[in-house]
């Protein structure tokens, strides 16, 4: 298993992982199997979405505040439920298939850490399974 560590600056933003992602597949040696990746947060996620607009990022953004405004009366009372609410709507962990030694992704499509209560640092653990 290998942690990726990731700084975050606002209370909500996507953070672009992919190429560090590909970095540590690169460094597996890894041809072919799959890649998981899983983040042990309760306020944070992983998505996998276009990487070539910005602004579809913050579209998610946006609407997922919408469903979920942050400071409305909730009963966890740190001030955060909204991020677990996002977190568990975004999911914490993907699976990727690994072809060529390349992760198989559309043309548009990146790797994103999903922070719905930083600024934080954060872990994100990568598990690379080799077909045999």
């Amino acid at each position: 298993m290998q942690t990726l560590q990731i700084r975050t600056s606002r209370r909500v933003e996507f953070v672009d992982i992919t190429h560090k992602v590909e970095v540590t597949l690169k460094e597996s040696k890894v041809k072919d199997g799959i890649c998981i990746i899983y983040c042990p947060h309760t306020t944070a996620g992983l998505t996998i979405n276009e990487n070539a607009d910005p602004s579809v990022r913050q579209d998610i953004i946006n609407h997922l505040d919408e469903l979920v405004p942050h400071g409305r009366r909730y009963a966890h009372l740190e001030g955060n439920a909204d991020s677990h609410i996002k977190a568990s709507l975004v999911g914490s962990s993907l699976h990727l298939i690994i072809e060529g030694g390349s992760l198989v992704l559309g043309t548009w499509q990146g790797i994103y850490f999903c922070e719905f209560d930083g600024p934080r640092s954060r872990n994100v653990h990568l598990k690379i399974l080799s077909r045999q």
